[in-house]
Order: C-alpha cells, then sequence, then structure tokens
C-alpha cells in the first residue's frame, strides 16, 4: 500500500494500457500465476505494481518487464516501422486471482 502513496492516483490510471490475452500469454497466466499487460514504454515496474494492485485490488509477488521492438513495415519503396511496446508480467501472491470476464461485466 505504501507503493501506491508515493505516486500520483492519475499517472497509476495511465500505467497500464490493455491485458495481452494471446495463447502464450494465457498459458504463462495458468503455470505462474502471473497477468500479462501492454504498459506504457516509461513505467516502471514499481508503478505498474502500485497500478495492479491499485486497479485490481490485489497483491503482487513481483513484476517482470520485456520490450519489444515493431516490426518493420514496406509500403512500396518506403521503410517504416510498427511502434515499440513494453508488456508486464505480474506475477500474484498465492490465492490472488484478476477475472477479466468478471471485469467486464
Amino acid at each position: 500500500m505504501s507503493a501506491i502513496l508515493k505516486h500520483s492516483e492519475e499517472r497509476l490510471m495511465k500505467v497500464l494500457l490493455a491485458p495481452v490475452i494471446t495463447e502464450k500469454a494465457t498459458f504463462v497466466a495458468e503455470k505462474n500465476e502471473q497477468v500479462v499487460f501492454l504498459v506504457m514504454p516509461d513505467a516502471t515496474k514499481i508503478e505498474i505494481k502500485a497500478a495492479v494492485e491499485l486497479l485490481f485490488k490485489v497483491e503482487v509477488a513481483s513484476v517482470q518487464t520485456a520490450n519489444r521492438l515493431g516490426k518493420q513495415k514496406r509500403t512500396g519503396r518506403f521503410n517504416g516501422r510498427r511502434n515499440h511496446t513494453k508488456r508486464a508480467f505480474v506475477c500474484l501472491k498465492p490465492g490472488q486471482e484478476i477475472n477479466f470476464s468478471e471485469e467486464a461485466k
């Protein structure tokens, strides 16, 4: 709870962009009790932990992050690139759970 007080709630509301719901993320969630989120590129692990605890009212054990480079794409003779993204793998404490199907209702 002390991590939440150090950061402004307005900033914490913007840190998490979306949950990542893919086959790989679902496998990780079942095996390791982790949840995968798409987060802001400048978000820190401490901010991510505080944001998850604030929004979902769960206890977070640890956070791992991964920066993903955007794919290079080509349109005609012009080269471009998709945006870089950052993902956070949030490990929940035993007994904690986030169910996105219930949150949507």
